[in-house]
């Protein structure tokens, strides 16, 4: 018969809007083990799975930290109350909490006082909604495209009117009978109970006692810190942002470059700093889209983004905003197995400004074996493979504007702009792989620069500092031949010196753990652009 035999969570707190679903682990007729799903529509051996979750109530009020939100709230900030700024965010652990967020959290302050959307609603356009509930708890609920149908939980009401049971001072309510469950903004601060019981297909009645699990306290989602906008080539003096956010000027356009972090990397060993809620995809991908959502930008490249991930939650989702995209996977001679664990760059545009030419694809793998073809002597050839061959990419894309800077003197010219988009390899250790990835790259972008007259726009995560090699190279043109990142030279892949060069005019911007920075990964750059030809 159908059996439960293990069930826990991915995730050992929820975060409201970020869907839950629990690992269950069933034992066929058969004796096989299983996570498939059995649901009532598809019964086996008669038998079927039914699930419930429920939300624990506690006569015992409880806020959140705002900063900390798995701690329970000791204080809250007057001034907060006094600018009406949500509630959620007023609370704070400890003193300590308080004084260290007050750089960050008097910013809110000034933005309650100032900031007001269309609609008036300042509230909603800065922070999301947030209000009181009727039990003293704090509420939140995520705006626009991350509040989704998923949020109705199996069709059972998001205010269920019945009560599934009281006892010693707690009310369960029922709020989904489905396997997954996304929290609401009633659950902060609740424990979430869920429930899955084997059912006979015939009688409907439960076989043998339901497997229960409970949850930490729901949290809200936390705010990202706010991010700043990068000037380029004088576009700053150049036209002004629109109602909605937008470059209104008909020759400027905004550009959002963000290593997003694949989830295959997203591990507790690589990132032991960060609490095993943050660092689940469900709670990340609700946080990037919302980001990226908001700014707007009219071109958008991506860097570690899965390709299920890009499939099934990024197309679909930017799409809806008026993006149309683009996407070059990385090559399979490094990883193996599931093609879709394997990342790549994603390359989104406004329909509205933009229109598709041409796309290139770069594989770094096919230009190393053509390399060692030629320069690589026999013997060292394998070893040439094994140093070159690190499955990186670039995405290289012609777009055309549909806006114009143009003078009366230049009428009906083609608007053309050449976007790259690359991630190019992290390993410190190999500051020759580095520089070639660059330089190769580069040499690419001469050629399309050259046949087309277009002017480029370079975008990536570099894994370089500023002053290293690769830097030197994108933003000089050059390398000095004495820079010391040019003794790491094995295959004598980079001699002569002389050639790592280029004559894009490229001019580069940086901020702190921006795609430049030598922290690996999680650089966003945000670029305000002037569309012009040579």
């Amino acid at each position: 018969m159908l059996s439960v035999l293990r069930v826990h969570l991915p995730s050992d707190i929820p975060i409201v809007g970020c869907e839950l679903t629990p690992y269950v682990l069933l034992r066929r007729p058969d004796e096989t083990g299983t996570t498939d799903d059995v649901p009532e529509s598809a019964p086996l051996d008669g038998h079927f799975l039914r699930y419930k979750w429920y939300r624990i109530q506690s006569d015992r009020k409880v806020a959140v930290c705002s900063v900390h939100p798995s701690e329970q709230a000791t204080l809250q900030c007057l001034g907060c109350v006094k600018a009406k700024i949500p509630v959620a965010k007023s609370y704070h652990c400890s003193p300590k909490c308080f004084s260290d967020a007050w750089q960050h959290h008097r910013v809110l302050h000034d933005r309650a006082a100032s900031a007001v959307n269309e609609n008036g609603n300042e509230e909603e356009e800065i922070f999301g909604r947030f209000n009181s509930s009727g039990s003293g708890v704090i509420n939140a609920s995520l705006t626009g495209s991350a509040s989704s149908t998923s949020l109705t939980n199996g069709s059972t009401p998001l205010y269920p009117a019945a009560v599934a049971q009281r006892s010693g001072g707690e009310t369960w309510f029922e709020v989904g009978h489905s396997k997954t469950y996304t929290p609401t903004a009633d659950d902060i601060g609740h424990v979430l109970k869920f429930e899955c019981v084997v059912v006979d297909a015939e009688t409907k009645l439960p076989v043998g006692h339901p497997n229960t699990i409970l949850t930490s306290r729901v949290i809200p989602a936390p705010s990202p810190s706010p991010r700043r906008l990068i000037p380029v080539s004088g576009a700053d003096m150049m036209g002004h942002l629109d109602l909605d956010g937008r470059v209104s000027s008909s020759g400027t356009f905004t550009v959002l470059s963000y290593n997003i972090l694949s989830d295959t990397y997203a591990s507790s060993e690589l990132y032991s700093y960060c609490p095993s809620w943050a660092l689940s995809w469900p709670y990340r991908r609700q946080n990037l889209l919302r980001e990226i959502v908001g700014y707007r930008a009219d071109i958008v490249c991506l860097q570690e983004v899965q390709s299920d991930h890009f499939e099934e939650f990024f197309f679909p989702e930017l799409d809806k905003h008026g993006y149309q995209a683009l996407y070059k996977r990385k090559t399979n001679e490094v990883y193996s197995g599931n093609t879709h664990t394997i990342d790549g760059c994603a390359t989104f545009f406004r329909r509205d400004r933009f229109s598709h030419v041409k796309k290139y694809e770069v594989e770094f793998n096919k230009a190393a074996q053509s390399l060692t073809e030629v320069a690589v002597q026999t013997t060292q050839k394998k070893a040439a493979l094994n140093r070159l061959v690190k499955d990186n990419v670039a995405l290289i894309v012609v777009l055309e504007a549909k806006f114009s800077n143009q003078g009366a003197d230049n009428p009906g010219k083609r608007q053309l702009l050449c976007v790259a988009n690359t991630h190019v390899n992290v390993q410190q250790e190999l500051k020759d792989v580095k520089i070639w990835q660059v330089h190769t790259l580069l040499k690419g972008l001469e050629k399309i620069a050259a046949s087309a007259d277009i002017p480029m726009l370079v975008c990536g995560d570099f894994n370089s500092v500023p002053g290293s090699a690769s830097h030197c190279l994108l933003a000089m043109g050059k390398v000095d031949p004495l820079h010391p990142d040019l003794l790491v030279d094995p295959l004598a892949i980079l001699r002569p010196h002389s050639k790592l060069t280029h004559q894009l005019p490229l001019g580069f911007k940086r901020t702190k753990g921006t795609a430049i920075s030598g922290k690996r990964g999680r650089a966003l750059n945000i670029f305000q652009g002037l569309c012009l030809t040579k």
